[in-house]
């Protein structure tokens, strides 16, 4: 039996595929088995995983779509590893990663672990400014860059947890909100006790959106899924998740009494200069920082908005009567 289960759904992403397993075919630790599942796609991955079959113990099936959650409940059904290892199939995986954590699961007997996201030097510099804006203290305050706050949440994207947490919980709910079902799956785990930590160097490169429009429409529906997260778990609700939607009232706000009072523009003038420096800072790349502008604005309007629609429009998933885990 194999130590770790690697679970990864996949919907029509092919390239993705062959990047991710090319990364595996690299671990230092093979302790591992991989199992992906095709979510349904019209571009299926079934030849770019033949090429790999020798080099890796995989286990590819092809169903129906249903989605990123029940596929990941479909695929931890098939594992036989102590651990069940979840990646998005747009991460490729540095060659240390599953050294690292077996090393940090001496030290630590945690049920559920997560792990920090990363810009590989491959990427293209909108990437790295996607990248740069979703973990930027001023954007995100860095609680998606590797930064504990209170009880930290795994995400889907890097995220391993005891098989037998997972069976005792009935896996990811079996609900069609989509982003936010792995923010709520680890909502649940630390509602019912069970130890999670942030393994701050078992990072995996995260290519997330290419383009501009699919970035926007992906926060967008992060905005709306934090709203929803908050009305049925009330205590998960911190503050700041109000800061984006204060900040798209607020931007617009200054905006509209600029033709009146034109210095009223300057904290817009200064929270752009604050961003490109840190950008820089970080990234050393001026096209990178000048897109980090452009990104972080994208990332706070299209968030706070999204969180702004639910609060209009919040029973959308039909989750605030009946809760996440009631079966369908």
């Amino acid at each position: 039996m194999f130590k770790f289960s690697i679970i990864i759904p996949v919907y029509n992403r092919p390239d993705e595929i062959e990047e991710l397993l090319t990364s595996l075919v690299k671990q230092k630790n093979k302790d591992f088995e991989i199992i992906i599942i095709e979510d349904g796609s019209k571009i299926d991955c079934k030849q770019v995983i033949a090429k790999y079959e020798s080099q890796l113990k995989i286990d590819y099936t092809y169903k129906e779509n249903t989605g990123p959650a029940k596929t990941r409940n479909f695929g931890a059904k098939k594992a036989t590893g102590e651990y069940l290892v979840f990646f998005d199939s747009d991460c490729f995986i540095p060659e240390e990663y599953f050294e690292t954590v077996e090393t940090e699961l001496k030290k630590h007997n945690v049920d559920v672990w997560g792990g920090p996201d990363s810009a590989h030097t491959s990427f293209s510099n909108l990437q790295k400014a996607i990248n740069h804006s979703m973990t930027s203290f001023f954007t995100t305050g860095k609680i998606r860059g590797g930064e504990k706050i209170d009880k930290f949440h795994p995400r889907s994207f890097n995220m391993g947890i005891k098989r037998s947490v997972f069976e005792s919980i009935g896996g990811f709910p079996i609900t069609n909100m989509w982003p936010g079902e792995d923010m709520v799956f680890s909502v649940e785990l630390i509602k019912r006790g069970y130890k999670t930590m942030l393994f701050k160097n078992a990072k995996v490169f995260h290519k997330r959106r290419n383009t501009l429009k699919s970035f926007s429409i992906q926060v967008f529906r992060f905005g709306k899924t934090r709203y929803i997260i908050s009305r049925v778990y009330p205590k998960t609700f911190k503050i700041f998740f109000l800061f984006p939607s204060i900040f798209v009232v607020g931007n617009l706000f200054l905006i509209l009494i600029s033709f009146f009072v034109w210095w009223s523009i300057f904290p817009i003038i200064l929270y752009t200069l604050l961003v490109f420096l840190e950008a820089i800072f970080n990234k050393n790349k001026i096209k990178v920082a000048i897109y980090s502008i452009l990104t972080s604005y994208i990332q706070l309007f299209s968030y706070g908005l999204g969180f702004i629609y639910s609060i209009f429009n919040g029973d959308e998933y039909q989750v605030f009567k009946t809760g996440f885990y009631t079966k369908k």
